[in-house]
């Protein structure tokens, strides 16, 4: 449990290790945010410099997993492919860095400050996910065409890794609340989401590497720009599916109807979408919901787990039956 002790003491041990990436030991250290991983900001006053400490959730990613995201980052950066924070090597050299905090060793990634703020769902967020939609084919087509180096490692977001046999984030069948005929309901779901994506294929054209967390609370936006942040869940799942991403914790919405068309109308100004491609959007979303409850059910120490709690298991129950009778 993260508790706000436990972030204190945090950051104290986070001041005494700044000179490791050339920051004053006095920067103002700051807590951003708790959900796979523990994030701050420090601000050196003096040099002008900020920079984002990424504090790894320990036993999630290995640090092959952690400096092969870095990597991809590395590239897309130099290609112009997205706005994103840089990653940032220690003193020595370390893209991934590691220290003792609050008693136990802690990886460590850094990355320089993107200005911005979240996307204000009560705003204009159609315009918005026609942007998302053209980074979102950029992404696509660099993934394609990078050659990744040979020990390059990101977790595969398939079936069995969201809602099968190996469920990375939990059970969805754990989810808060969940009751026997919502359990039933959801078993047909899961079955027939697996039965389409068996049918949609895993080939190199619909599954590759993807960011698959492309959220709001993952978009900075700055005046015109929006940038991409966090890219800790990136790894190989169906390119389509990081729409679904786009939509969490909103799926139920009707206003997701108009930022699907948004978003499809700016990747086609990069990229083609086929009508096949179209029609999985919404087994995508469907999976995505599912996965999302399983991830509520099991990161009950964040801040989105206890606001959105039971309430959410309900919701996902209702959007699953109208999946099935929209079949």
């Amino acid at each position: 449990m993260v508790t706000p002790s436990l972030i204190a003491r945090m950051q104290t041990d986070l001041g005494a290790a700044l000179p490791l990436w050339n920051l004053s030991s006095q920067s103002k250290i700051s807590f951003l945010s708790h959900s796979e991983n523990t994030t701050f900001l420090a601000r050196d006053t003096a040099s002008g410099r900020s920079l984002v400490l990424r504090v790894q959730r320990i036993g999630y990613h290995t640090s092959a997993e952690i400096r092969s995201e870095l990597a991809w980052i590395d590239s897309l950066i130099a290609e112009d492919a997205v706005v994103t924070p840089r990653p940032v090597a220690d003193g020595e050299g370390r893209p991934l860095s590691q220290i003792v905090l609050n008693g136990s060793p802690r990886q460590i990634a850094a990355f320089e400050f993107l200005s911005g703020k979240e996307p204000d769902p009560s705003e204009d967020l159609v315009a918005w996910f026609g942007q998302l939609g053209a980074i979102s084919a950029r992404l696509h087509a660099h993934s394609r065409r990078w050659k990744r180096p040979p020990d390059f490692q990101r977790k595969v977001w398939d079936f069995d890794a969201m809602l099968g046999t190996r469920p990375l984030w939990g059970d969805w069948r754990a989810g808060l609340g969940l009751r026997d005929d919502g359990l039933k309901l959801l078993e047909r779901v899961a079955d027939t989401l697996k039965q389409r994506l068996d049918s949609y294929g895993n080939t190199d054209e619909r599954f590759g590497l993807v960011h698959a967390d492309l959220r709001l609370a993952n978009l900075l936006v700055d005046g015109p720009r929006l940038g991409v942040i966090d890219f800790d869940d990136c790894g190989f799942s169906w390119f389509f599916y990081d729409f679904a991403a786009a939509v969490s914790f909103m799926e139920h919405e009707p206003v997701v109807a108009e930022l699907q068309a948004s978003w499809l109308a700016g990747y086609r100004e990069i990229a083609p979408v086929s009508r096949e491609d179209e029609l999985m959007l919404p087994v995508f979303v469907m999976l995505r919901r599912m996965l999302l409850t399983a991830w509520i059910a099991s990161h009950s120490d964040t801040e989105t787990a206890r606001q959105l709690g039971s309430a959410y298991t309900d919701g996902t129950v209702a959007m699953g039956e109208r999946f099935l009778q929209a079949l």
